[in-house]
């Protein structure tokens, strides 16, 4: 899952080498946070948080499969 972040961050981003993604599990939990440059986290996040929830989504749809919850923060 941190891989998939990653990808999709850093084709939305203009700096995406300060794209980093840090992965806590703790059990079937796991918690994804995303560090972006401080220009790029409006891209990010996108109009009323419309690509935050895309991405969410997208990451909870891969993750049903592997039965994991996992929660993407944006930092």
């Amino acid at each position: 899952m941190k891989e998939l972040v990653e990808v999709i961050a850093k084709a939305l981003v203009d700096h995406p080498e300060e794209v980093v993604v840090t992965e806590k599990v703790d059990g079937k939990n796991v918690t994804l946070e995303l560090h972006v440059a401080a220009a790029d986290m409006g891209k990010v996040i996108g109009k009323q948080g419309r690509i935050a929830k895309a991405i969410r989504s997208v990451v909870k749809a891969a993750s049903s499969k592997d039965n994991l919850r996992v929660d993407v923060e944006i930092v």
